[in-house]
């Protein structure tokens, strides 16, 4: 919870100074995007499985510190801790603690140390370390060093944990000391990465300071009087052959170093602390009337933020940068749970997601062919360079639906921004190459139904069925997209329709064939419940035994064999309720609140991804005590380790399902074809709450209290929208209106 990042760099919140026992620890140091790879193995073989895992590596550790006093090193094994407080602040973006120990013979030093890992340098992390004599004169010497020799996380039982590698991940490829500290080059076994970390580091505070060299470091060491304080400011830097020639690592750590020592740490907290304020100013979403709340919410904010890659290479990880759960692979989560978030708060590094995913387009062409599609690109289900790494296909490779997931995350994007100009560069060749996989896979049935069958959908507790609902009208609506994204382009844009129908080679039958398809389509409705079925089978099953299931055997995919669990009525997490937010407009009031009450009673929220949605689902059926409920779970998961699973790392689309909570749920935001609109409610346990949003130009605050919802235009030349259905405008002459509560 007190890890640093900056969308690239990654630094777990363990002490600089750490000692104990082996294990006593999770030690972590991660690079958004640099892996390693190994081939998977399989006892029993088939075609088309995924052949070749990557995963996150934990990279040197370069936070350590080290004091002794007379020759004593200060830690637990040989004093005692008299005073001890850790903060993270999210203004200014800094880790502080403050730590008093108490050695043999009664002597006392306090060490206070500021920790950031900065935002606006991409390869840059500084510590501030001071060391205080409190009630004695002596000898003290501090290393400053970087511990190469680090491993991966094992997996265990669990399949959410770990990476299967024994031994170190990293091999030495050489050391240059600098005269300041020591730059460590590795390199990959497999991958064919090379690593640069380096440090520099100058002391100050007291008189007469000697400096050497240590392993893998410096050394100070001076003489304090009583009260006197001796500070070592540390810098780091990280880079790898991902981001520059491999000729060209070393030196970059030298210069960024080189220039890091030159600012000073304070230069670099003032840097950190202007980004922040930036961010804060579009995105903080302000709750007053639970603290626990409104701490919930910005925590998760601030994670995201660290999380998030920004350079259209690399991108968000179920577990961001802050531990190796997942392996540190990008999933669906991106697009339908963090992608609107940065939309709408920051959407410069929605765009970079999404360049992404154009980048990751060959790598999925190739995943298409594996899969016998002759034409079009089928993203991988999780990955971190592209290549597919999900070796259990009945709930990674047959979620087909990551290509809906991530046309609808275009669709949104062109809708709040309205970039065409992206569209016509990146995003057109995207969905189109993507589209192409549904009529791929899907076929038509006697009666003259289009059918995709043999898939899996987000419940990943119903696996390989045919038509799941979620599925099949995503598909629906990406192919829909795909055909109107054709007709724009080829009316506004005719230069650039001609350079991507040749490129892709698509031509008008196929469009004809996606809105055939569409108008055809299978999306499974039980009359006589009247809700929208899971899949063709899913009524079929024998309900999940929910009364006789011990609390202990949840997660049940822990406790249960796949097959077990895939012959019950029972979901993982939200589906067709996730269908009914993303695609709003496609449902009456009515039919979603049946939907809700009969799929509630059938989920467990095994998964961090479910309660957000069920929240959001819930406030808009009017269910107000269930949707705050719901968002409680969401808000503090982390913070309160409610999954018991946090210290692999944090949950980024849980997270993002928070401020989700607020804007699509509370506020009743929703963007889709028919425009913007609102429906804001007051959860009865809050006095007012605030947040604010980017679209079609501008900056929008909606802040409702008890009495109204207020609307202002912060930046932007007009805007037009809908309140409860009622008609608003904003414009510079009028920027701000109050409407009434419903």
């Amino acid at each position: 919870m007190f890890a640093l990042g900056n969308g690239y760099i990654g630094m777990r919140g363990t002490h600089e100074d750490m000692s104990g026992e082996p294990g006593s620890t999770l030690e972590g140091t991660y690079l958004n995007g640099f892996h390693e790879t190994e081939a998977i193995h399989y006892p029993e073989n088939a075609y088309g499985l995924a052949r070749i895992n990557e995963f996150m590596l934990n990279v040197p550790n370069a936070k350590c510190m080290a004091v002794s006093v007379d020759g004593q090193r200060v830690g637990l094994e040989s004093a005692r801790i008299v005073s001890y407080e850790r903060s993270l602040d999210f203004r200014q973006g800094v880790l502080v603690r403050t730590v008093e120990w108490e050695l043999d013979g009664g002597k006392r030093v306090r060490i206070e140390s500021r920790r950031l890992v900065c935002f606006g340098r991409k390869h840059v992390a500084a510590i501030e370390y001071r060391v205080t004599a409190l009630n004695f004169g002596a000898a003290l010497r501090i290393e400053a060093s970087i511990d190469s020799a680090v491993t991966n996380m094992q997996a265990g039982d669990d399949p959410r944990v770990g990476s299967a590698i024994t031994g170190p991940a990293l091999l030495d490829d050489g050391r240059e000391t600098t005269g300041r500290g020591v730059i460590v080059t590795q390199r990959t076994r497999n991958s064919g990465f090379l690593l640069g970390t380096g440090i520099a580091c100058a002391a100050s505070g007291v008189a007469a300071i000697t400096a050497s060299d240590c392993a893998d470091g410096r050394a100070f060491e001076a003489t304090l009087a009583q009260g006197e304080t001796l500070t070592v400011h540390k810098y780091i830097a990280y880079v790898s052959s991902r981001d520059v020639a491999r000729e060209e690592v070393a030196p970059l750590v030298r210069s960024e170093l080189d220039r890091a020592v030159q600012d000073g740490f304070a230069a670099l907290a003032a840097e950190q602390q202007a980004y922040l304020a930036d961010f804060w100013a579009q995105a903080d979403v302000e709750i007053e009337g639970d603290d626990a709340l409104q701490q919930g919410v910005r925590f998760n904010q601030y994670h995201l933020l660290q999380s998030v890659g920004r350079d259209g290479k690399t991108n968000i990880a179920a577990k961001g940068v802050t531990g190796e759960g997942y392996e540190g692979h990008y999933f669906w989560d991106t697009e339908i749970y963090v992608f609107p978030f940065f939309l709408f708060s920051k959407p410069e590094i929605a765009r970079s997601l999404l360049q992404y995913r154009y980048a990751g387009l060959p790598k999925a062409r190739e995943r298409a062919r594996q899969m016998s599609h002759t034409r079009g690109a089928l993203y991988p289900w999780r990955t971190i360079a592209g290549e597919e790494c999900s070796a259990y296909y009945p709930a990674g490779t047959a979620q087909y639906h990551i290509n809906a997931d991530v046309a609808y995350s275009i669709r949104l994007y062109l809708m709040a921004t309205g970039d065409f100009d992206f569209i016509a560069e990146y995003g057109a060749e995207i969905v189109l190459e993507t589209a192409r996989i549904w009529t791929g896979i899907g076929s038509y049935d006697r009666e003259g139904c289009f059918c995709i069958n043999a898939v899996t959908g987000p419940d990943e507790y119903t696996a390989v069925v045919n038509n799941n609902y979620y599925t099949n009208a995503m598909a629906c609506m990406h192919m829909a997209f795909a055909a109107s994204i054709a007709d724009r382009l080829r009316s506004e844009r005719p230069e650039d329709w001609k350079r991507v129908a040749a490129a892709i080679g698509l031509d008008d039958a196929e469009i004809a064939a996606w809105r055939a398809a569409c108008a055809d389509m299978r999306l499974p409705y039980d009359e006589a419940l009247g809700i929208h079925e899971q899949d063709d089978s899913f009524l079929s099953k024998k309900p999940w035994d929910f009364a006789n299931t011990p609390a202990e055997n949840y997660p049940l995919l822990l406790h249960y064999h796949p097959l077990v669990i895939y012959r019950h009525q029972v979901c993982k997490q939200a589906d067709v309720v996730l269908a009914l937010l993303l695609l709003s407009d496609e449902f009456q009031i009515d039919d979603k609140r049946r939907d809700f009450d009969f799929y509630e009673k059938v989920t467990t929220h095994d998964s961090s991804l479910s309660s957000c949605i069920f929240s959001i689902i819930a406030a808009e059926v009017g269910y107000a005590d269930k949707a705050y409920q719901y968002f409680l779970e969401t808000a503090r998961l982390d913070l309160d380790n409610t999954h018991a699973n946090t210290q692999y790392g944090v949950h980024t689309a849980a997270m993002a399902g928070t401020w989700l909570g607020v804007a699509y749920g509370f506020a009743g935001m929703r963007l889709t074809g028919g425009g913007l609109r609102f429906a804001p409610t007051l959860p009865a346990k809050w006095q007012r709450y605030a947040f604010r949003v980017h679209v079609h130009g501008g900056l929008l605050e909606v802040t409702v209290d008890a009495g109204a919802t207020g609307y202002r235009l912060l930046n932007g030349e007009a805007l037009a929208f809908t309140h409860h259905g009622a008609p608003v405008a904003l414009s510079q002459a009028e920027p701000f209106k109050r409407m009434e509560s419903q």
